[in-house]
């Protein structure tokens, strides 16, 4: 099976032809994000066109921003200010005559760690991705759970202390808070550094709340985190779980367990795999 799976952002678009289950190959080009609607489209076109042949089921397209599912269309994409409404399915299928899914970034790490990574064994998990924001996907069932609007897994708007999550539980906490970078800190706690590490701890407590409310609302086998802040799990972990400890059900405490994403490719193979998760229906 051939599919191909795009992840468009606000500054670069990247296509990736997967077959076989692995990626084989990649086409990266800059987004004029700042240009209008058509030529973030031709740039779009411009990855994809390298990569379409005789043998492509499908492609998928993972966008930071909200998604009509049934139409496919793209309202208000983070940093491309022109791509207000775009029918993006109804373009790509009347460009290649293949069908088409699009979703939001965060939906397309849990289905790619459903289909590629360490999602494989499990029915039912939350994707939750640690970077400049706090983003879901939820799995349930064995398949991608979008809710009716695109806005299921949304953990990081729920109200938290005077913000909400995503201020305190992403990378926007270092700077938020302490007016620093996470990557800065990650650098001297892991040198020892008392402050950074006291501010890792900080941080650890912050995403505990956030995780009780995720099993709360999902109740996952597995909740696996991705995401650049991720890559310091080891610096904030013992926080998390403690700040976890006072969850209401025991049995829940037990049984979960965390993964870190070690999935190459992530966000393109999460595209890919919207088409698998059509096909599962």
């Amino acid at each position: 099976m051939s599919i191909i799976g795009v992840d468009l952002g606000g500054t670069n678009v990247r296509a990736g032809l997967v077959e076989g289950g692995r990626l084989a190959r990649v086409e990266t080009a800059a987004v004029h994000g700042d240009g209008p609607e058509k030529a973030v489209l031709e740039d779009i076109f411009g990855v994809i066109d390298p990569l379409i042949g005789a043998g492509i089921e499908g492609i998928g397209v993972g966008v930071p921003s909200v998604v009509d599912l049934k139409g496919g269309v793209i309202y208000d994409v983070q940093n491309i200010p022109s791509w207000k409404k775009v029918p993006l399915k109804a373009l790509l299928e009347e460009r290649y005559r293949i069908p088409s899914y699009v979703n939001n970034d965060a939906n397309c790490f849990a289905t790619g760690e459903k289909y590629f990574g360490k999602g494989k064994p499990y029915d039912n998990f939350v994707g939750l991705i640690l970077g400049t924001g706090l983003g879901a996907g939820i799995i349930a069932n064995g398949r991608l759970f979008s809710g009716a609007n695109c806005g299921a897994g949304e953990f990081g708007m729920l109200p938290y202390k005077d913000r909400n999550f995503e201020y305190y539980a992403c990378g926007q906490f270092f700077k938020n808070v302490h007016g620093t970078s996470g990557k800065a800190l990650a650098e001297r706690a892991r040198k020892g550094d008392a402050a950074a590490m006291a501010v890792f701890c900080e941080f650890g407590g912050h995403l505990g709340q956030a995780m009780k409310a995720v099993l709360y609302a999902a109740d996952p086998e597995v909740v696996i985190l991705g995401g650049s802040v991720s890559k310091s799990y080891a610096l904030f972990k013992d926080a998390m779980w403690k700040a976890m400890q006072d969850f209401a059900y025991s049995i829940t405490l037990q049984k979960i367990r965390v993964e870190i994403s070690e999935t190459e490719n992530i966000a393109v193979l999460g595209a890919a795999a919207l088409y698998l998760d059509a096909l599962a229906q």
